[in-house]
């Protein structure tokens, strides 16, 4: 295993954090807060609690969900498609680095940077609400599982991607929808029956009950199957990306 070149493409990926740290970490963290503060005091005024947790400190996992997993995908899918356009791939592709190394080093960029990201965001939330966590290593095990999927699942983005559209479709045409609709704001249990069925495909709602049980000990559905989707999903993934490099699909466009 090449460490140094791991160690490289980490750190240039981290750096470019820093020159951009309003877009990289100020903006989200304020578009969070406009969430929290929107919906807390204008939903939060006519709902006083769900299950027995008050509006405010119910939808804070939710909320940290909802920014983990949309910039692991960007960050992700920008971090690997850039270099592709352009054309420092093949710099990189030339240089004595297995796929194993760029996967490593991009997606771990990307998932440091998102946890990084949902914990300032959870201190924040402290300032506004009170919060407990009744299971702290099962909030950092589904934080860390979160990050490192989505970060593969930006990082296939940024290889299938052949434009700045498409590096925008699925973040904003499916995961934007998926996360709404997936309980960040709700419990699906105030559903009706059928919407709550139709719910249970959504696989956001696996992440966001899972996450939220960990802090207060309710979950719209089973821990054990918020783990077993989080853990299918980075599953998933990981072979997508080993069929991808493995083919060489799209890698040097």
């Amino acid at each position: 295993m090449n460490w140094r070149a791991i160690r490289a493409i980490y750190t240039f990926e981290m750096a470019r954090t820093g020159r951009t740290l309003f877009q990289s970490i100020v903006s989200p963290v304020l578009s969070t807060s406009l969430y929290f503060v929107v919906f807390g005091a204008a939903i939060g005024s006519r709902i006083n609690e769900i299950e027995g947790v008050s509006y405010g400190s119910f939808i804070v996992p939710g909320l940290i969900m909802l920014t983990v997993l949309t910039q692991s995908v960007m960050n992700a899918s920008f971090g690997i498609y850039f270099p592709k356009f352009i054309g420092t791939i093949y710099e990189l592709l030339s240089a004595p680095v297995s796929f194993l190394e760029i996967v490593i080093g991009y997606v771990g960029a990307a998932a440091t940077k998102s946890i990084i990201l949902g914990l300032i965001i959870l201190a924040t939330a402290g300032f506004f609400v009170p919060l407990r966590i009744a299971h702290p290593f099962w909030m950092v095990a589904f934080l860390v599982l979160t990050a490192v999927s989505f970060s593969l699942l930006g990082f296939i983005i940024g290889i299938w991607a052949d434009g700045f559209e498409k590096l925008q479709i699925i973040p904003l045409l499916v995961l934007t929808p998926l996360t709404f609709l997936g309980g960040t704001f709700y419990s699906i249990n105030v559903l009706p029956p059928a919407w709550q069925t139709i719910s249970l495909f959504n696989p956001i709602v696996y992440l966001v009950s899972g996450f939220r049980w960990s802090f207060y000990e309710i979950a719209d559905v089973s821990v054990g199957w918020s783990l077993a989707a989080t853990s299918g999903f980075l599953v998933a993934c990981l072979g997508i990306v080993w069929w991808i490099f493995r083919t060489g699909y799209r890698i040097k466009n």
